[in-house]
């Protein structure tokens, strides 16, 4: 494409390649820093094409683990949230997809102002390459579980992961990305079809329907009995062992009844059960589980020989988890 838009305004195709690796291996912030591409040719790009390059306009860094987090404004003056943690095993980024969110899950904030509209695969990747030259540090992981639901911005998203993981942009092995979702049955086939090998995360967070209506508005939509046939189906496609993200909200969905029935629901898939103490939010009652309440639940899933992780809260003390940091920002700022 790059290529053919060269060809359009006068130039050789093989500006098109440089101007490839400018903008996704060196990730340049502007046509200025582009030298081996002649002043005219800058100028015109300048001009019919500008950038997407995203601005910082606040960082909070975590006392506690490291964890920062990012509110970027974007050319509309929007904002959009990204979170960047050290694991051992390398560099994580939680990127948005969306600017809100319309899928109304009761415990995350990014919902709460609704639906704003999708980010472009350049907004996306930006937030990438944006934290990779304010922290100098290669990113290895990527996760879009940030504001917005990934699979109701489904083209973007494709183009997205196929561009960041392009051996001649940042190389990033699709293994090492993940997506997740709330359920979004048509898109999770469409997904398994797209030849890719991510990983797929699914925002299970109950053990039946009645409880995920309560929770989650698309169980309204998607009963477990299409969304999880649907998660099988991506496994059988693709070989990846999926992930089922389930947030623990005391007195919800956190007993021992809820476990039991956890396990019955995912017997025979091969999974990883993701368990997630919920992040308290001022619009919402939610309380988090108590400490005893998650371990007897993990124990439950384990007897069962069921994988299952309780992820180690990054970035507490920063308002980290989804949609907390813009919505504070938004509500100082006025625009509530």
């Amino acid at each position: 494409e790059l290529k053919e838009k060269m060809i359009s305004l006068g130039e050789k195709p093989f500006k098109g390649k440089q101007l490839y690796q400018w903008l996704h291996q060196k990730a340049a912030g502007s046509y200025e820093e582009m030298t081996n591409l002649s002043e005219g040719l800058r100028k015109k790009l300048t001009e019919q094409e500008p950038l997407t390059h995203l601005e910082v306009v606040e960082v909070q860094t975590s006392k506690i683990d490291g964890t920062q987090k990012y509110l970027f404004q974007l050319a509309d003056g929007n904002v959009i949230e990204s979170v960047w943690m050290q694991y051992k095993h390398g560099n994580s980024v939680c990127i948005s997809s969306q600017v809100g969110c319309r899928m109304g899950c009761r415990f995350c904030a990014s919902t709460i102002g609704g639906l704003t509209r999708n980010l472009l695969p350049s907004e996306m990747l930006d937030q990438v390459y944006r934290i990779q030259e304010l922290t100098g540090e290669r990113v290895s992981n990527v996760v879009v579980m940030g504001t917005g639901e990934p699979l109701d911005n489904y083209d973007n998203l494709i183009r997205f992961i196929r561009i960041l993981s392009d051996e001649k942009g940042q190389n990033i092995s699709q293994r090492n990305l993940t997506v997740s979702t709330c359920g979004l049955v048509p898109r999770i086939r469409q997904l398994a079809e797209e030849d890719l090998t991510i990983t797929l995360a699914l925002s299970l967070h109950a053990p039946n329907d009645e409880k995920r209506k309560e929770l989650m508005p698309i169980a309204y939509k998607y009963s477990l009995s299409e969304v999880l046939p649907a998660c099988k189906y991506y496994f059988e496609k693709t070989g990846r062992r999926l992930t089922f993200e389930y947030s623990l909200v005391g007195g919800k969905n956190d007993s021992q009844e809820d476990a039991r029935q956890l396990a019955g629901l995912v017997h025979g898939l091969n999974c990883h059960i993701n368990l997630i103490p919920v992040n308290p939010i001022k619009e919402r009652d939610f309380e988090q589980s108590t400490q005893n309440n998650v371990a007897a639940f993990k124990h439950i899933l384990e007897r069962q020989h069921i994988q299952v992780t309780v992820r180690r809260e990054m970035g507490r003390d920063i308002q980290a988890a989804c949609g907390q940091l813009r919505k504070s920002y938004k509500e100082r700022s006025g625009d509530e």
